[in-house]
């Protein structure tokens, strides 16, 4: 009993915090607690006062993982936040702030640090200091952000818990919000699809460790988007429904995003106002890579095709692609000026780690 009382307060927070969705207005954050029980969040403004309050409950069905959604912020200001647990703060200093963006019609440039393919070892923690020196608004990961390969859910939590111990990661999500979905291996195997047994493990591993706007939708996939300033990202699941259903307007083939994921997608592009819509996955959008590996769009251009036509059809502008997972970075143009009415560009980004292709 002396021994329990005076264990310091802050023992109670395992992991974490991390910035998870940031608007004008609110705020995410994910934070993995040692104990069950009700913690809360403190946002406070520059004279020390709350602004914003809320609390969240941990328990060993969530793993201790657990999300808070403050709302009611104003924009283009910064904020400090606490985590308390029994009336005593447990996590909160200088080093735990945010800034809230400007209203999505507002001028500004928005810096998006955008990857894949991370590893707790020395050459990622090189590129999530640079990351942190870039200041970027947001960071965007695409999948294999860890490396899991299998989806038995006590190792899925485990690797997340190793993957958001690392201190130059967790430094850097302290300020900046992470957005993401996932690829191959933190879905469950090497090149796999939707027909992998227990991606419902998996997705349920994901939730619990990401504080995203959204997961798909009536609990399937991870799919989700947010907007910064002029740029609106569409994060998609190129997993969870992959070859588990025939293609949106092509029987008999495939589908890689799903009739769900497919139709959320045309319906948000179509609504769309931001200057730039960038449609991000973790497998790459071209069929450049070794010989042999099928893992990419390419394998599904139906799919690609349609939704290329879709663009043209809509006049949607701005649209910029992007993609991960292959291990060295390009940019590629498209010509695609008689379907899309532009040139489609794609930004393949990755790996974190040094392990170049």
């Amino acid at each position: 009993g002396a021994a329990e009382t005076t264990r310091p307060a802050r023992a109670n927070l395992s992991l974490g915090p991390f910035l998870g969705d940031l608007t004008p207005t609110g705020v995410r954050v994910w934070a993995k607690c040692a104990a069950p029980g009700s913690h809360g969040l403190d946002v406070l403004g520059s004279d020390g006062r709350v602004e914003g309050r809320a609390t969240a409950e941990a328990a060993v069905e969530n793993n201790g993982c657990v999300v808070w959604r403050v709302t009611g912020l104003q924009p283009e200001r910064r904020y400090r936040y606490e985590i308390t647990f029994q009336g005593q703060s447990i996590s909160g200093n200088a080093d735990t702030f945010f800034v809230t963006p400007s209203g999505q019609d507002a001028a500004a440039v928005t810096r998006l640090a955008v990857g894949s393919c991370a590893r707790e070892d020395a050459g990622s923690a090189e590129v999530w200091r640079r990351m942190t020196a870039l200041e970027p608004h947001a960071v965007v990961l695409l999948g294999d952000t860890p490396y899991i390969d299998s989806t038995v859910l006590d190792v899925q939590r485990t690797r997340y818990s190793e993957f958001a111990a690392v201190p130059d990661f967790a430094s850097l999500l302290r300020t900046k919000p992470l957005y993401a979905t996932w690829d191959d291996h933190d879905f469950g195997a090497n090149d796999t699809d939707g027909r992998l047994d227990g991606k419902d493990d998996a997705r349920r591993a994901f939730i619990e460790h990401h504080a995203n706007p959204s997961y798909g939708e009536n609990d399937q996939g991870v799919y989700t988007k947010f907007q910064r300033g002029g740029v609106e990202v569409f994060l998609l699941d190129t997993r969870y429904f992959a070859a588990t259903e025939p293609a949106p307007g092509a029987a008999g083939l495939p589908t890689l995003l799903g009739r769900r994921q497919w139709e959320w997608l045309r319906r948000e592009l179509r609504a769309s106002t931001a200057p730039f819509k960038l449609l991000a996955s973790g497998m790459i959008w071209n069929e450049a890579v070794r010989p042999g590996k099928l893992d990419h769009w390419g394998t599904y251009p139906h799919e690609r095709e349609a939704l290329f036509r879709f663009i043209g059809e809509e006049r949607i502008p701005g649209v910029v692609l992007a993609g991960g997972d292959i291990h060295r970075t390009r940019v590629l143009r498209y010509e695609t000026t008689e379907t899309v009415g532009y040139p489609l560009t794609e930004l393949v980004t990755s790996p974190i780690h040094g392990d170049v292709i």
